[in-house]
Protein backbone atom coordinates (compact mmCIF):
# COMPACT_ATOMS: atom_id res chain seq x y z
CA UNK A 1 0.00 0.00 0.00
CA UNK A 2 0.81 3.51 -1.02
CA UNK A 3 2.34 5.25 2.01
CA UNK A 4 -0.42 8.21 2.62
CA UNK A 5 1.44 10.41 5.37
CA UNK A 6 4.53 11.44 6.70
CA UNK A 7 5.71 13.21 9.70
CA UNK A 8 8.80 14.73 10.32
CA UNK A 9 10.19 16.86 12.99
CA UNK A 10 11.78 20.03 11.71
CA UNK A 11 14.65 22.17 14.11
CA UNK A 12 12.08 25.05 13.21
CA UNK A 13 10.57 27.44 10.41
CA UNK A 14 10.33 30.74 9.49
CA UNK A 15 7.61 32.49 7.24
CA UNK A 16 8.81 34.70 4.68
CA UNK A 17 7.75 38.07 5.46
CA UNK A 18 8.61 41.52 6.39
CA UNK A 19 10.01 40.96 9.32
CA UNK A 20 10.90 37.24 10.15
CA UNK A 21 10.64 34.81 13.06
CA UNK A 22 11.51 31.44 13.80
CA UNK A 23 8.95 29.17 15.46
CA UNK A 24 10.35 26.54 17.64
CA UNK A 25 10.03 22.89 16.52
CA UNK A 26 7.62 22.01 14.51
CA UNK A 27 6.14 18.62 12.97
CA UNK A 28 6.00 18.95 8.88
CA UNK A 29 3.52 16.28 7.88
CA UNK A 30 3.49 15.61 3.91
CA UNK A 31 0.62 13.87 2.72
CA UNK A 32 -0.97 13.22 -1.00
CA UNK A 33 -2.01 16.39 -1.18
CA UNK A 34 -0.32 18.83 1.06
CA UNK A 35 3.07 19.75 2.91
CA UNK A 36 1.27 21.39 6.71
CA UNK A 37 3.45 22.98 9.33
CA UNK A 38 1.71 22.66 12.37
CA UNK A 39 2.49 25.33 15.61
CA UNK A 40 2.59 25.32 19.00
CA UNK A 41 0.08 28.17 18.94
CA UNK A 42 -1.95 25.37 17.64
CA UNK A 43 -2.43 26.92 14.29
CA UNK A 44 -0.85 25.20 11.09
CA UNK A 45 -0.39 26.79 7.31
CA UNK A 46 0.16 24.25 4.40
CA UNK A 47 1.17 24.77 1.21
CA UNK A 48 -0.62 22.98 -1.82
CA UNK A 49 1.92 19.66 -3.53
CA UNK A 50 1.05 20.80 -7.35
CA UNK A 51 2.07 24.83 -6.51
CA UNK A 52 4.81 24.22 -3.93
CA UNK A 53 8.51 23.50 -4.66
CA UNK A 54 11.04 22.95 -2.77
CA UNK A 55 15.11 24.50 -2.71
CA UNK A 56 18.08 23.20 -0.62
CA UNK A 57 20.13 26.40 0.84
CA UNK A 58 22.69 24.41 2.47
CA UNK A 59 23.08 21.15 4.13
CA UNK A 60 20.50 22.06 7.14
CA UNK A 61 18.75 24.64 5.60
CA UNK A 62 15.90 24.52 2.71
CA UNK A 63 13.07 26.84 1.10
CA UNK A 64 9.63 26.32 0.36
CA UNK A 65 7.98 28.33 -1.76
CA UNK A 66 4.10 28.34 -2.92
CA UNK A 67 4.07 29.34 -7.03
CA UNK A 68 1.53 32.14 -7.41
CA UNK A 69 -1.75 31.45 -9.89
CA UNK A 70 -0.87 34.88 -11.62
CA UNK A 71 1.78 35.29 -14.02
CA UNK A 72 3.08 38.89 -15.24
CA UNK A 73 5.03 38.66 -18.59
CA UNK A 74 4.95 35.17 -18.46
CA UNK A 75 7.30 35.00 -15.32
CA UNK A 76 7.05 32.70 -13.04
CA UNK A 77 5.93 34.56 -9.65
CA UNK A 78 5.56 32.96 -5.69
CA UNK A 79 3.15 34.07 -3.30
CA UNK A 80 4.81 32.78 -0.29
CA UNK A 81 7.38 30.75 1.51
CA UNK A 82 9.26 29.62 4.28
CA UNK A 83 12.73 28.37 5.25
CA UNK A 84 13.09 25.13 7.14
CA UNK A 85 15.53 24.19 9.49
CA UNK A 86 16.58 20.72 10.11
CA UNK A 87 18.50 18.93 12.84
CA UNK A 88 20.64 17.38 10.77
CA UNK A 89 21.79 16.06 7.55
CA UNK A 90 20.27 13.15 7.54
CA UNK A 91 16.58 14.36 8.35
CA UNK A 92 17.21 16.51 5.57
CA UNK A 93 18.02 14.53 3.42
CA UNK A 94 15.19 11.87 4.26
CA UNK A 95 12.79 15.24 4.04
CA UNK A 96 13.72 16.12 0.94
CA UNK A 97 13.68 12.14 -0.33
CA UNK A 98 9.69 12.22 0.69
CA UNK A 99 8.50 15.50 -0.73
CA UNK A 100 9.69 14.26 -4.28
CA UNK A 101 8.12 11.12 -3.62
CA UNK A 102 4.82 12.83 -2.70
CA UNK A 103 4.95 15.42 -5.47
CA UNK A 104 5.43 12.94 -7.88
CA UNK A 105 2.97 10.59 -6.52
CA UNK A 106 0.25 13.33 -6.95
CA UNK A 107 1.24 14.33 -10.33
CA UNK A 108 1.70 10.85 -11.63
CA UNK A 109 -2.48 10.59 -10.45
CA UNK A 110 -3.34 13.37 -12.73
CA UNK A 111 -4.94 16.49 -10.64
CA UNK A 112 -7.45 18.21 -12.02
CA UNK A 113 -6.86 22.16 -13.20
CA UNK A 114 -8.22 24.82 -14.33
CA UNK A 115 -6.97 24.24 -18.38
CA UNK A 116 -7.08 20.38 -18.22
CA UNK A 117 -5.20 17.68 -16.61
CA UNK A 118 -1.89 17.24 -15.41
CA UNK A 119 -0.19 14.17 -15.80
CA UNK A 120 3.69 12.61 -14.85
CA UNK A 121 6.17 13.34 -17.93
CA UNK A 122 9.51 12.46 -18.03
CA UNK A 123 12.66 14.54 -18.53
CA UNK A 124 14.86 15.23 -21.80
CA UNK A 125 17.46 13.05 -20.14
CA UNK A 126 15.11 10.30 -19.35
CA UNK A 127 13.21 10.15 -22.95
CA UNK A 128 16.75 9.75 -24.59
CA UNK A 129 19.12 7.25 -22.06
CA UNK A 130 18.58 4.03 -21.10
CA UNK A 131 18.45 3.80 -17.16
CA UNK A 132 20.82 1.33 -16.79
CA UNK A 133 23.35 3.31 -18.69
CA UNK A 134 22.33 6.49 -16.50
CA UNK A 135 22.38 4.31 -13.57
CA UNK A 136 26.30 3.49 -14.02
CA UNK A 137 27.03 6.70 -15.03
CA UNK A 138 25.76 8.24 -12.35
CA UNK A 139 27.18 5.69 -9.99
CA UNK A 140 30.75 5.91 -11.91
CA UNK A 141 30.87 9.68 -11.15
CA UNK A 142 29.71 9.58 -7.60
CA UNK A 143 32.69 7.90 -6.10
CA UNK A 144 35.71 10.32 -4.97
CA UNK A 145 38.29 7.60 -6.34
CA UNK A 146 37.11 8.90 -10.11
CA UNK A 147 36.56 12.35 -9.18
CA UNK A 148 40.38 12.33 -7.88
CA UNK A 149 41.66 11.15 -11.12
CA UNK A 150 39.84 14.47 -12.71
CA UNK A 151 40.96 16.61 -9.99
CA UNK A 152 44.78 15.49 -10.16
CA UNK A 153 44.56 15.80 -13.78
CA UNK A 154 46.81 19.01 -13.41
CA UNK A 155 46.38 20.61 -17.22
CA UNK A 156 42.54 20.41 -16.71
CA UNK A 157 42.14 21.73 -13.52
CA UNK A 158 44.97 24.12 -13.74
CA UNK A 159 43.21 25.49 -16.65
CA UNK A 160 39.84 25.75 -15.39
CA UNK A 161 41.63 27.70 -12.31
CA UNK A 162 43.80 30.05 -14.81
CA UNK A 163 40.67 30.74 -17.05
CA UNK A 164 38.27 31.48 -14.27
CA UNK A 165 40.73 33.69 -12.14
CA UNK A 166 42.23 35.51 -14.54
CA UNK A 167 38.41 36.58 -16.07
CA UNK A 168 37.04 38.13 -12.46
CA UNK A 169 35.14 40.65 -13.93
CA UNK A 170 33.04 38.06 -15.22
CA UNK A 171 32.29 36.42 -11.95
CA UNK A 172 32.27 39.41 -9.80
CA UNK A 173 29.15 39.71 -8.00
CA UNK A 174 27.72 37.56 -10.54
CA UNK A 175 25.17 34.61 -10.20
CA UNK A 176 26.90 30.89 -11.79
CA UNK A 177 25.53 27.64 -12.04
CA UNK A 178 28.02 24.77 -12.19
CA UNK A 179 26.43 22.31 -14.79
CA UNK A 180 27.47 18.65 -13.33
CA UNK A 181 29.57 20.25 -10.20
CA UNK A 182 31.33 16.54 -9.02
CA UNK A 183 33.07 17.25 -6.09
CA UNK A 184 32.80 21.18 -6.33
CA UNK A 185 35.51 22.39 -7.49
CA UNK A 186 34.72 24.65 -9.62
CA UNK A 187 31.94 26.20 -7.87
CA UNK A 188 34.84 26.93 -5.22
CA UNK A 189 36.98 28.37 -8.00
CA UNK A 190 33.81 30.29 -9.23
CA UNK A 191 33.52 31.97 -5.79
CA UNK A 192 37.15 32.54 -5.55
CA UNK A 193 36.60 34.71 -8.39
CA UNK A 194 33.84 36.61 -6.27
CA UNK A 195 30.70 35.49 -7.51
CA UNK A 196 27.74 36.84 -5.68
CA UNK A 197 26.05 33.18 -5.20
CA UNK A 198 27.45 30.13 -7.22
CA UNK A 199 24.03 26.44 -7.83
CA UNK A 200 26.25 23.26 -8.01
CA UNK A 201 24.11 21.43 -9.69
CA UNK A 202 24.87 17.54 -9.25
CA UNK A 203 22.57 14.47 -10.13
CA UNK A 204 24.90 11.94 -8.67
CA UNK A 205 25.82 11.15 -4.80
CA UNK A 206 28.84 13.06 -5.41
CA UNK A 207 26.31 15.85 -4.28
CA UNK A 208 26.46 14.75 -1.11
CA UNK A 209 30.70 14.97 -0.67
CA UNK A 210 30.60 18.42 -2.92
CA UNK A 211 28.21 19.50 0.25
CA UNK A 212 30.94 18.49 2.54
CA UNK A 213 34.05 19.68 0.91
CA UNK A 214 31.99 23.49 0.76
CA UNK A 215 30.91 23.22 4.12
CA UNK A 216 34.97 22.74 4.85
CA UNK A 217 35.03 25.87 2.77
CA UNK A 218 33.47 28.41 4.56
CA UNK A 219 34.81 31.69 3.46
CA UNK A 220 33.50 30.50 0.12
CA UNK A 221 30.30 27.83 1.01
CA UNK A 222 27.79 30.72 2.45
CA UNK A 223 27.82 31.78 -1.48
CA UNK A 224 28.03 28.29 -2.77
CA UNK A 225 24.19 26.15 -2.96
CA UNK A 226 24.71 22.16 -3.85
CA UNK A 227 21.35 21.41 -5.97
CA UNK A 228 21.03 17.29 -6.23
CA UNK A 229 19.55 16.68 -9.27
CA UNK A 230 19.35 16.68 -13.04
CA UNK A 231 19.91 20.42 -14.93
CA UNK A 232 16.77 18.93 -17.40
CA UNK A 233 14.75 18.71 -14.08
CA UNK A 234 16.10 21.04 -11.47
CA UNK A 235 14.82 24.54 -10.66
CA UNK A 236 16.92 27.71 -9.77
CA UNK A 237 15.35 30.55 -7.59
CA UNK A 238 17.55 33.00 -10.00
CA UNK A 239 18.84 33.18 -13.37
CA UNK A 240 22.43 32.64 -14.35
CA UNK A 241 25.27 35.32 -15.61
CA UNK A 242 27.53 32.69 -15.98
CA UNK A 243 27.71 28.74 -16.95
CA UNK A 244 30.52 26.82 -15.62
CA UNK A 245 31.30 23.36 -16.49
CA UNK A 246 33.42 20.48 -17.49
CA UNK A 247 31.17 18.57 -19.84
CA UNK A 248 33.94 17.05 -22.21
CA UNK A 249 34.42 13.30 -23.06
CA UNK A 250 36.61 10.99 -25.35
CA UNK A 251 36.20 12.83 -28.58
CA UNK A 252 34.71 16.01 -26.67
CA UNK A 253 31.03 14.39 -27.11
CA UNK A 254 31.43 11.19 -25.48
CA UNK A 255 28.64 10.91 -22.41
CA UNK A 256 26.63 13.40 -24.20
CA UNK A 257 26.67 15.57 -21.32
CA UNK A 258 27.08 18.36 -23.98
CA UNK A 259 23.53 17.94 -24.37
CA UNK A 260 23.20 19.00 -20.74
CA UNK A 261 25.31 21.64 -20.93
CA UNK A 262 22.88 23.21 -23.94
CA UNK A 263 19.94 22.49 -21.98
CA UNK A 264 21.34 24.50 -18.70
CA UNK A 265 22.11 27.02 -21.74
CA UNK A 266 18.55 27.34 -22.82
CA UNK A 267 17.02 26.89 -18.83
CA UNK A 268 19.00 29.12 -16.56
CA UNK A 269 21.31 31.55 -18.37
CA UNK A 270 20.43 35.46 -18.99
CA UNK A 271 20.71 36.62 -23.04
CA UNK A 272 23.89 37.19 -23.66
CA UNK A 273 25.33 35.23 -21.14
CA UNK A 274 29.26 33.75 -20.55
CA UNK A 275 29.82 30.11 -20.96
CA UNK A 276 33.17 28.37 -19.99
CA UNK A 277 33.84 27.03 -21.74
CA UNK A 278 32.84 28.70 -24.72
CA UNK A 279 33.31 26.69 -27.90
CA UNK A 280 34.72 23.47 -28.88
CA UNK A 281 36.56 21.62 -31.82
CA UNK A 282 37.62 18.11 -32.27
CA UNK A 283 40.23 17.69 -34.83
CA UNK A 284 41.20 14.82 -36.87
CA UNK A 285 43.91 13.31 -38.78
CA UNK A 286 44.96 10.34 -40.93
CA UNK A 287 47.74 8.66 -39.10
CA UNK A 288 50.35 5.57 -39.91
CA UNK A 289 50.98 3.32 -37.33
CA UNK A 290 51.95 -0.11 -38.72
CA UNK A 291 52.60 -1.24 -34.57
CA UNK A 292 49.53 -0.31 -33.72
CA UNK A 293 48.11 -2.37 -36.32
CA UNK A 294 49.81 -5.04 -36.00
CA UNK A 295 49.03 -5.33 -32.08
CA UNK A 296 44.86 -5.14 -32.77
CA UNK A 297 45.26 -7.28 -35.83
CA UNK A 298 47.17 -10.23 -33.59
CA UNK A 299 44.60 -10.22 -30.76
CA UNK A 300 42.29 -12.18 -33.57
CA UNK A 301 44.65 -14.63 -34.35
CA UNK A 302 43.59 -16.98 -31.27
CA UNK A 303 40.40 -17.46 -33.43
CA UNK A 304 42.24 -19.04 -36.07
CA UNK A 305 43.49 -22.34 -34.23
CA UNK A 306 41.98 -25.12 -36.01
CA UNK A 307 42.83 -27.93 -33.23
CA UNK A 308 41.63 -25.52 -29.72
CA UNK A 309 40.98 -28.80 -27.67
CA UNK A 310 39.90 -30.42 -30.77
CA UNK A 311 37.56 -27.34 -31.82
CA UNK A 312 38.05 -25.55 -34.58
CA UNK A 313 37.88 -21.61 -34.10
CA UNK A 314 38.48 -20.36 -36.99
CA UNK A 315 34.65 -19.75 -37.96
CA UNK A 316 34.61 -17.14 -35.20
CA UNK A 317 37.83 -15.26 -36.42
CA UNK A 318 36.25 -12.71 -39.11
CA UNK A 319 33.92 -11.34 -36.51
CA UNK A 320 36.56 -11.44 -33.88
CA UNK A 321 38.67 -9.57 -36.03
CA UNK A 322 36.28 -6.55 -36.72
CA UNK A 323 35.09 -6.47 -33.58
CA UNK A 324 38.30 -5.88 -32.03
CA UNK A 325 38.62 -2.91 -34.77
CA UNK A 326 35.19 -2.03 -33.78
CA UNK A 327 36.67 -0.07 -30.81
CA UNK A 328 38.54 3.62 -30.39
CA UNK A 329 42.01 3.17 -29.64
CA UNK A 330 42.56 5.55 -26.49
CA UNK A 331 46.22 6.60 -25.60
CA UNK A 332 48.94 8.89 -26.16
CA UNK A 333 50.63 8.55 -29.67
CA UNK A 334 53.44 10.68 -30.90
CA UNK A 335 52.16 13.57 -33.29
CA UNK A 336 55.06 12.43 -35.76
CA UNK A 337 52.71 9.49 -36.69
CA UNK A 338 50.23 12.08 -38.63
CA UNK A 339 50.45 12.46 -42.31
CA UNK A 340 48.04 15.35 -43.36
CA UNK A 341 47.34 18.55 -41.22
CA UNK A 342 44.39 18.18 -39.16
CA UNK A 343 40.91 19.28 -39.88
CA UNK A 344 38.43 20.97 -37.26
CA UNK A 345 34.70 20.62 -36.31
CA UNK A 346 33.66 23.43 -34.33
CA UNK A 347 30.90 23.45 -31.59
CA UNK A 348 29.97 26.30 -30.40
CA UNK A 349 28.30 25.75 -26.97
CA UNK A 350 26.79 29.44 -27.04
CA UNK A 351 24.38 28.96 -30.53
CA UNK A 352 24.42 25.20 -31.13
CA UNK A 353 21.02 23.53 -30.46
CA UNK A 354 20.60 20.17 -28.32
CA UNK A 355 19.11 18.35 -31.56
CA UNK A 356 22.67 19.07 -33.42
CA UNK A 357 24.56 16.80 -31.45
CA UNK A 358 22.36 13.86 -32.28
CA UNK A 359 24.12 13.26 -35.38
CA UNK A 360 27.68 14.77 -36.24
CA UNK A 361 28.78 14.85 -40.08
CA UNK A 362 32.35 15.30 -41.11
CA UNK A 363 33.84 15.59 -44.29
CA UNK A 364 37.21 15.12 -44.65
CA UNK A 365 39.44 16.34 -46.99
CA UNK A 366 43.59 15.63 -47.10
CA UNK A 367 46.29 16.11 -48.95
CA UNK A 368 49.42 13.30 -47.86
CA UNK A 369 52.57 14.73 -46.53
CA UNK A 370 54.10 11.49 -47.36
CA UNK A 371 54.09 7.92 -48.74
CA UNK A 372 52.63 5.77 -46.09
CA UNK A 373 49.71 3.40 -45.51
CA UNK A 374 47.09 4.84 -43.23
CA UNK A 375 45.86 3.10 -40.70
CA UNK A 376 43.22 5.20 -39.93
CA UNK A 377 42.25 8.70 -37.85
CA UNK A 378 43.16 10.46 -35.25
CA UNK A 379 41.03 12.43 -33.38
CA UNK A 380 41.39 14.96 -30.30
CA UNK A 381 39.77 18.11 -28.89
CA UNK A 382 39.97 21.58 -27.20
CA UNK A 383 37.75 24.06 -26.17
CA UNK A 384 38.06 28.09 -25.45
CA UNK A 385 37.39 29.76 -22.27
CA UNK A 386 36.29 33.30 -23.88
CA UNK A 387 36.94 35.25 -20.23
CA UNK A 388 36.34 39.17 -21.16
CA UNK A 389 40.19 39.66 -20.00
CA UNK A 390 41.60 36.41 -20.98
CA UNK A 391 41.01 33.75 -23.93
CA UNK A 392 42.63 30.18 -22.65
CA UNK A 393 42.58 27.11 -24.63
CA UNK A 394 42.60 23.85 -23.16
CA UNK A 395 44.34 21.37 -25.80
CA UNK A 396 44.19 17.29 -25.49
CA UNK A 397 46.74 17.54 -28.50
CA UNK A 398 49.13 15.07 -29.57
CA UNK A 399 52.44 16.48 -27.97
CA UNK A 400 50.69 18.52 -25.62
CA UNK A 401 50.90 18.05 -21.86
CA UNK A 402 49.06 14.58 -21.42
CA UNK A 403 45.23 14.90 -19.96
CA UNK A 404 43.00 11.82 -18.48
CA UNK A 405 41.14 12.06 -22.20
CA UNK A 406 44.13 11.84 -23.68
CA UNK A 407 43.75 11.18 -27.52
CA UNK A 408 41.57 8.85 -29.69
CA UNK A 409 42.22 6.57 -33.15
CA UNK A 410 40.13 4.69 -35.55
CA UNK A 411 42.03 2.07 -36.68
CA UNK A 412 40.58 0.29 -40.00
CA UNK A 413 40.94 -3.38 -40.66
CA UNK A 414 42.26 -2.48 -44.24
CA UNK A 415 44.97 0.05 -44.61
CA UNK A 416 45.31 2.15 -47.30
CA UNK A 417 48.24 3.12 -49.28
CA UNK A 418 49.34 6.37 -50.30
CA UNK A 419 52.20 8.45 -51.95
CA UNK A 420 53.25 12.09 -51.48
CA UNK A 421 50.60 14.88 -52.78
CA UNK A 422 48.51 11.84 -53.10
CA UNK A 423 44.57 12.98 -51.90
CA UNK A 424 42.40 11.54 -49.57
CA UNK A 425 38.77 12.08 -49.01
CA UNK A 426 36.17 10.34 -46.77
CA UNK A 427 33.64 10.91 -43.95
CA UNK A 428 32.82 11.01 -40.06
CA UNK A 429 29.64 10.38 -39.15
CA UNK A 430 28.89 10.41 -35.79
CA UNK A 431 25.27 9.29 -34.59
CA UNK A 432 24.28 9.40 -30.55
CA UNK A 433 22.75 6.31 -28.89
CA UNK A 434 20.85 5.66 -25.89
CA UNK A 435 24.35 4.28 -23.78
CA UNK A 436 25.20 8.38 -23.41
CA UNK A 437 27.57 8.03 -26.45
CA UNK A 438 27.81 7.29 -30.20
CA UNK A 439 28.16 5.40 -33.04
CA UNK A 440 31.22 5.97 -35.33
CA UNK A 441 31.20 5.69 -39.27
CA UNK A 442 34.42 6.08 -40.26
CA UNK A 443 35.01 6.18 -44.58
CA UNK A 444 38.63 7.37 -45.72
CA UNK A 445 39.72 6.60 -49.92
CA UNK A 446 43.00 7.43 -51.66
CA UNK A 447 41.92 9.15 -54.82
CA UNK A 448 43.41 8.30 -57.83
CA UNK A 449 46.99 9.64 -58.04
CA UNK A 450 49.31 11.02 -61.34
CA UNK A 451 48.31 11.35 -64.65
CA UNK A 452 44.39 11.34 -64.86
CA UNK A 453 44.13 12.79 -60.84
CA UNK A 454 41.91 15.48 -62.30
CA UNK A 455 39.38 12.64 -63.43
CA UNK A 456 38.50 12.03 -59.21
CA UNK A 457 38.58 8.19 -59.41
CA UNK A 458 38.97 6.41 -56.34
CA UNK A 459 41.62 4.05 -56.17
CA UNK A 460 41.41 2.31 -52.91
CA UNK A 461 38.49 2.53 -49.90
CA UNK A 462 38.34 1.54 -46.31
CA UNK A 463 35.56 1.63 -43.94
CA UNK A 464 35.15 0.68 -40.32
CA UNK A 465 31.84 0.85 -37.85
CA UNK A 466 32.94 1.75 -34.52
CA UNK A 467 31.46 1.97 -30.69
CA UNK A 468 32.40 4.79 -29.10
CA UNK A 469 31.22 3.66 -25.68
CA UNK A 470 33.75 0.52 -25.57
CA UNK A 471 36.90 1.17 -26.22
CA UNK A 472 40.37 -0.02 -26.16
CA UNK A 473 42.34 2.07 -23.16
CA UNK A 474 46.17 1.81 -24.50
CA UNK A 475 47.64 4.48 -22.07
CA UNK A 476 49.85 2.21 -20.08
CA UNK A 477 51.76 0.39 -22.90
CA UNK A 478 55.08 1.67 -23.82
CA UNK A 479 55.00 4.41 -26.81
CA UNK A 480 58.45 3.63 -28.71
CA UNK A 481 58.58 5.02 -32.27
CA UNK A 482 61.71 5.70 -34.27
CA UNK A 483 61.79 8.03 -36.82
CA UNK A 484 60.54 5.48 -39.26
CA UNK A 485 58.61 2.64 -39.02
CA UNK A 486 60.02 -0.85 -40.72
CA UNK A 487 57.54 -3.69 -40.57
CA UNK A 488 59.46 -5.97 -38.21
CA UNK A 489 60.51 -9.26 -39.81
CA UNK A 490 59.20 -11.49 -37.21
CA UNK A 491 56.17 -10.21 -37.13
CA UNK A 492 53.26 -13.02 -37.01
CA UNK A 493 50.99 -11.38 -39.28
CA UNK A 494 52.19 -9.61 -42.38
CA UNK A 495 50.06 -6.22 -43.14
CA UNK A 496 51.10 -6.38 -46.42
CA UNK A 497 49.69 -9.70 -47.48
CA UNK A 498 46.04 -8.62 -45.63
CA UNK A 499 43.01 -9.09 -47.93
CA UNK A 500 39.99 -8.18 -45.30
CA UNK A 501 36.75 -7.76 -46.93
CA UNK A 502 34.98 -4.86 -44.48
CA UNK A 503 31.55 -6.51 -42.91
CA UNK A 504 30.31 -2.84 -42.37
CA UNK A 505 28.19 -2.44 -45.61
CA UNK A 506 26.70 0.63 -43.90
CA UNK A 507 30.12 2.59 -43.73
CA UNK A 508 30.88 1.73 -47.73
CA UNK A 509 28.34 3.70 -48.95
CA UNK A 510 28.75 6.70 -46.75
CA UNK A 511 31.21 7.77 -48.93
CA UNK A 512 29.30 8.43 -52.29
CA UNK A 513 27.39 10.76 -50.08
CA UNK A 514 30.52 12.90 -49.32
Amino acid sequence: NAVREQDFLVESISQLSISESSSPPVVARLSSESLKFGLDSGGSFQFDLLDCQLFKLGALQSLCVSESKQKINMEKRFSRGCTIQFRNEEESNAFHQAFEHFKKEVVGQGSSLSNGCLSLSTSKFDDKIEPSSAKMYFHYYGQLLHQQNMLQDYVRTGTYYAAVLENRSDFVDRVVVDVGAGSGILSLFAAQAGARHVYAVEASEMADYARKLIAGNPSLGQRITVIKGKVEEVELAEKADILISEPMGTLLVNERMLESYIIARDRFLVPNGKMFPTIGRIHMAPFSDEYLYIEIANKALFWQQQNYYGVNLTPLHSTAFQGYFSQPVVDAFDPRLLVAPAISHVIDFTSTKEEELFEIDVPLRYTSAVGARIHGLACWFDVLFNGSTVQRWLTTSPGAPTTHWYQLRCVLPQPIYVMPGQEIIGRLYMVAHKAQSYTLHLTLSAKTWGPGADQGGILQTSSVKLDLKEPYYRMSQPQVYPATQEQPPNQLLQTQDLQIQSQDDECSDLLRQV
